[in-house]
């Protein structure tokens, strides 16, 4: 058997090298290794693929939520709304800007932010609204829309892990996820799943002034060549990464597909096994499963990771220490808020490998380790 990783990046390689090999060798000969033709071109197509008027490639997913910030002019002080059970990116961009975050619980079930907490925590000093599509799932966007547009707020889409995901409203609309909110943001970091070989992320928009602001954040705050008319950064994504990104878009429904299928044979072989919890899909939505997350019931996660390894079966947790009780925040929010769901969450959940290249005999001894442990 190959052996097991948390997501196999050489075998996804493999099948596509001769097109990632021939466009970066086309690459290396135009010496074009910054704003080549091939970064605009993925920015258009991925608009495309999301439905989104507007694309503006950036270094990576925590410039892309920084930049949204820094766009909509959001001053120190500021209140922003986010999950704290997310990884620190989301929340780290609020402090670093002088923002202040609101940490709010989420949906037992989704793992996404929970709307009926954002409610309850918006005060005269609210100004932003970040929800997660954690592991791949949608928040409930249609209902936060709904608060942001009662209470006057903005609100930037976390989409780094649910890329390809779509939600559907109960008028039967349906759009992708990062598409919702007034800005989505996305990372391209190797592991996504639509990843390039380095770092790279993505902001999207409709709003064509709101995008020309970003695309001067981005840029120096630069209007045209010399002339900065906001304080911006430099944030862009490479040609190299550009070129890459293209090849697996085209494959990014096929990737999903993949994960969804080996999802798919996990839900299956663990019903029924009273310690698991498996991953809840709404019905309205399409889960793509950037992680594969249990929750675990009367069963000791350190002891079956360990177990696990015993088996050369690889495991993570998501996330161990949530945003609301990081040192980081001392000084900024309460790190002994009590956010339940959260707090309980943080000590049950275990996420298993999941990736598009994963095999029959891997799958079914990931599965036959899980069962032999809890059963």
């Amino acid at each position: 058997m190959v052996p097991i990783q948390m997501v196999d990046l050489k075998r996804q390689y493999s099948k596509i090298k001769p097109q990632v090999d021939a466009a970066i060798q086309d690459v290396l000969e135009s010496a074009a290794f910054i704003n080549g033709a091939p970064v605009q071109q993925f920015a258009q197509e991925l608009g495309q693929y999301l439905g989104s008027k507007h694309v503006i490639n950036c270094a990576n997913g925590t410039d892309a939520l920084q930049i949204a910030m820094m766009a909509l002019g959001l001053e120190p002080g500021d209140e922003v709304i986010t999950p704290s059970f997310t990884f620190i990116a989301t929340a780290e961009v609020i402090a670093l800007l002088r923002l202040k975050p609101v940490f709010v619980d989420i949906d037992p079930q989704t793992y996404c932010i929970d709307p009926q907490a954002i409610e309850k925590a918006i005060t005269p000093k609210t100004r932003a609204i970040v929800p997660v599509h954690l592991y791949g799932h949608s928040a409930n966007m249609e209902a936060i829309m709904d608060i942001a547009n009662r209470h006057g707020l903005y609100v930037i889409e976390d989409n780094a892990q649910a890329i390809g995901s779509h939600y559907t409203t109960k008028d039967g609309l349906t759009k992708k996820t990062g598409t919702f909110g007034h800005i989505g943001c996305t990372s391209f970091f190797p592991s996504k799943n639509l990843g390039c070989y380095g770092d790279g992320g993505a902001i999207f928009t409709d709003d064509d002034a709101l995008a020309a602001k970003i695309r001067m954040v981005a840029n120096h705050g630069q209007s045209q060549r010399y002339y900065h008319d906001t304080v911006g950064v430099n944030s862009r994504l490479d040609t190299l990464q550009a070129v890459v990104l293209r090849i697996k878009l085209q494959l990014l429904d096929e990737y999903i597909a993949a994960r969804r299928a080996v999802a798919k044979a996990y839900t299956d072989a663990f019903a029924g096994i009273p310690q698991i919890i498996t991953p809840y899909e709404a019905p309205n939505q399409l889960h793509v499963y950037h992680q594969y997350t249990l929750q675990l019931e009367g069963a000791d996660r350190n002891e079956l990771q360990a177990y696990l390894q015993e088996k050369r079966v690889p495991s993570m947790i998501y996330y161990p220490v949530p945003a609301h009780r990081q040192k980081m925040f001392e000084g900024m929010t309460d790190l002994h808020q009590h956010l339940p769901v959260t707090d309980s969450l943080t000590g049950k959940v275990i996420s298993l490998p999941i990736h598009t290249e994963m095999d029959e005999d891997q799958l079914s001894h990931i599965i036959t380790s899980v069962q032999s442990f809890l059963k």
